[in-house]
């Protein structure tokens, strides 16, 4: 497993940074690249770790559920267990908890 850190950023909304300029905050426009950090777990699965509303947050790349992340502080364990039923390709829970803590270890600094 190997942590992946987003070489373009993020992409930049317009429309967002001006609301946001203004203190509203927003969900702006995610896609594909919407990450700053992510860890393969299995076929075209992976866990992403994204900015959200002044934090750091942790879900799943591919959602069937579109929303479904929590803050990077949290223990991987209950990160995991909130955003499991989101799995897709059938990941392994132990490799899913792992790539969460890659990941925090690397916001940790």
């Amino acid at each position: 497993m190997k942590l992946e850190v987003n070489p373009k950023g993020l992409p930049k909304n317009a429309d967002v940074e001006a609301l946001k300029s203004k203190g509203i905050s927003i969900t702006p426009p995610v896609g594909e690249d919407w990450w700053l950090y992510r860890v393969a777990v299995g076929g075209e699965q992976a866990v992403v770790a994204f900015p959200k509303f002044g934090l750091i947050a942790i879900g799943f790349q591919k959602e069937k559920d579109w929303n479904t992340n929590l803050p990077a502080s949290l223990d991987a364990e209950e990160i995991y267990n909130h955003i499991q039923h989101n799995k897709t390709d059938i990941p392994k829970k132990e490799d899913c908890v792992r790539a969460i803590r890659m990941i925090q270890d690397h916001i940790k600094g």
